[in-house]
């Protein structure tokens, strides 16, 4: 049986505010004087007995504490191989495009672009090589606020200030265990006789004098996952019995429970973190996939049999690029909900296209098409994270495959045969692939759509077993790049307008 951690959320009244702050402005000062600390070299498991002693915290709270700051760290050195690996892809991308260029104005701005991508790319392998974490408490973009304090609203320096200390301490981290009682130490969580979850906040003792030792708050309950965060206390519960009773069963029972304070500007939300066992996959590749293409402004589905027909279409709209995050996720939730009742109806596991994102990104800058175009103007990760989410939650198996042709090959083999668009044609060939069906071209064929109305002659050579199908396709797709280039550079300024003879 598999596992996932999944976070559930809930506010918390007003009457929590005093005493959640106190403790999340101790929290902060502990965790940036042991980042200070770490870049004077120092072994933060070292430095356990004197924090214990120089806050008055408990031990697990400083463990807390402790994994919270490692885990950013460990995160900073991850995205430092990232941007040197996306500033190498923008300079390749940028270099391919000087060499373009021949207006000397625009070259002129491209090279300044180029050698200040360039010294970027140097200070990131110095950084890396030298081991320096740059690590800033309330986020950099908020810092930088401070020095156009009227274009982000803000009437005094004052003004930012506030907003800089609350967003530096407004979180508040208890770490938990399988092992302790409740699932958490530091914050132990119970099932009232009304339904309810109480959470039991064990405070430092340097606040015990003012708040007392321990802060209930009561009464709790979550519009999403309240069954799961019960159960999860049960297990828990049942661990503490069996244990008492010297039952060697208890320690198959018993799971952690993370909480996370965060305040937000409607007031103090905590989120509760738990191990959930996934359903077993009900799905199976033997009765046919679920191909999926995702474009800009909607969602191409495909329902394909065993052998790779086509069995029916179907269309997820997607909102416009002025649509505000909200109706973003409000649609991408939606859509992804069908899709996903889809592969449970038909009990065929769903393929997507597995794109390497982060390095298509890195070059979009440079490039100036309709592909590039999409990447950048819609959340394409979040639609991959709600469709991999939902469908682990429901049994359903998704798989990933490479998109590269699937678009070229859908429109030259499938979109007439089957009378589809070129899109739902691509997800046609995402399910096909998956399933390892062919993709060569057509064999005596010689027209070729271009996707404008238009047609390539195409002499096929004597075909080559030695070399995989895609080394034709991508010839193919050169040659439907070069017509359409040669296409739009002879199209009249005004499409009204006649063309010249």
């Amino acid at each position: 049986m598999f596992e996932t951690t999944r976070t559930y959320q809930t506010r918390i009244s007003a009457e929590a505010d005093e005493v959640l702050s106190d403790y999340a402005t101790l929290m902060a000062r502990v965790e940036h004087c042991l980042f200070a600390d770490f870049t004077k070299g120092k072994k933060l498991t070292d430095l356990k007995s004197s924090y214990l002693m120089q806050f008055g915290i408990t031990a697990r709270q400083f463990n807390a504490v402790r994994v919270r700051l490692e885990g950013k760290i460990h995160s900073i050195q991850q995205r430092q191989s990232q941007l040197i690996e996306e500033k190498k892809q923008q300079i390749a991308a940028l270099e391919e495009r000087v060499a373009k260029i021949l207006d000397d104005q625009l070259l002129h701005q491209k090279r300044r672009r180029l050698a200040a991508l360039r010294h970027k790319l140097k200070k990131l392998e110095t950084e890396k090589n030298a081991g320096h974490i740059s690590l800033c408490f309330g986020s950099r973009r908020l810092f930088h606020k401070q020095f156009h304090l009227r274009e982000n609203g803000y009437n005094a320096h004052a003004d930012w200030k506030r907003d800089w200390q609350d967003a530096r301490k407004g979180e508040i981290f208890t770490l938990g265990s399988k092992d302790e009682s409740g699932g958490n130490q530091t914050c132990t969580a119970s099932v009232s006789g009304d339904g309810s979850i109480s959470l039991r906040v064990r405070l430092p003792d340097s606040l015990a004098i003012k708040h007392g030792k321990y802060f209930v708050i009561p009464n709790l309950r979550f519009a999403y996952g309240h069954e799961v965060i019960m159960t999860a206390i049960q297990n828990c519960q049942l661990r503490r019995d069996l244990q008492l009773l010297n039952d060697p069963n208890y320690k198959n029972l018993g799971q952690a429970i993370t909480i996370r304070f965060k305040k937000c500007p409607k007031g103090w939300y905590v989120l509760i973190s738990t191990d959930i066992s996934l359903p077993r996959p009900i799905t199976s590749k033997e009765k046919g996939v679920i191909g999926v293409d995702i474009n800009s402004d909607h969602l191409a589905v495909v329902e394909i049999d065993r052998f790779g027909n086509v069995l029916a279409s179907h269309t997820m709209a997607l909102p416009p690029k002025s649509a505000t995050h909200t109706q973003w996720r409000a649609a991408i939730g939606e859509a992804s909900k069908q899709i996903i009742s889809l592969c449970e109806k038909t009990q065929k596991p769903l393929i997507l296209e597995d794109l390497d994102f982060q390095k298509k990104k890195a070059q979009l800058r440079e490039k100036h098409n309709s592909y590039a175009r999409m990447l950048s103007s819609f959340a394409y990760q979040s639609i991959l994270t709600h469709l991999k989410s939902r469908g682990a939650s429901k049994g359903i198996q998704v798989h990933g495959v490479n998109p590269a042709f699937t678009s070229l090959i859908g429109r030259v083999n499938y979109a007439r045969r089957y009378g589809l668009s070129i899109h739902h044609a691509a997800a046609l060939c995402i399910g096909r692939r998956y399933l390892g069906l062919s993709e060569r071209i057509p064999q005596g064929r010689r027209d070729i759509p271009d996707g404008k109305c238009g047609q390539i002659t195409l002499d096929l050579p004597v075909r080559n077993r030695s070399r995989h199908a895609w080394q034709q396709w991508r010839q193919l797709s050169k040659k439907c790049s070069a017509a359409l280039t040669a296409h739009f550079r002879t199209a009249p300024a005004d499409p009204r307008a006649p063309r010249s003879s």
